[in-house]
């Protein structure tokens, strides 16, 4: 029983991830031009954004299966961890130095990702006796 409160907060930051990469992915894999067009920036060859779609689609899975079963996967979910925190950083980074586009459609990822990243790593943190 004891192991299980320890992992709440993996588990809640698994889900929130696996819904953040699979929202994502499915976006960037079957609509990359939609995506492009609602943010407001510059067209582009959607080759570039739709193979992201499916990367992000099986991290997606791959937050379930670690859900699932949590025990050993501590290299998983470091690497979780530590793609939202670049992710997080590198669109703060366009933020402040590349505008371009429509503001919120870099402002709320970079919110949301950076959350993200804190809740795996304290998720990661709490849970460690099961790794």
């Amino acid at each position: 029983m004891a192991q299980n409160e320890k992992s709440i907060v993996l588990k809640v930051s698994l889900i929130v991830f696996a819904v953040l990469t699979l929202v994502y992915g499915i976006g960037y894999l079957f609509f990359p031009q939609k995506l492009v067009e609602l943010s407001g920036s510059e067209a582009c060859a959607s080759g570039w954004l739709r193979w992201s779609g499916g990367v992000l689609i099986s991290l997606g899975i791959g937050s379930i299966l670690a859900f699932r079963n949590s025990e050993k996967q501590d290299i998983l979910i470091l690497t979780f961890a530590m793609g939202t925190l670049f992710s997080g950083l590198a669109l703060l980074y366009n933020l402040f130095f590349e505008i371009s586009g429509n503001t919120w459609f870099t402002v709320l990822p970079a919110i949301i990702t950076l959350i993200s990243s804190a809740l795996l790593w304290w998720g990661r943190f709490q849970a460690k006796d099961i790794f």
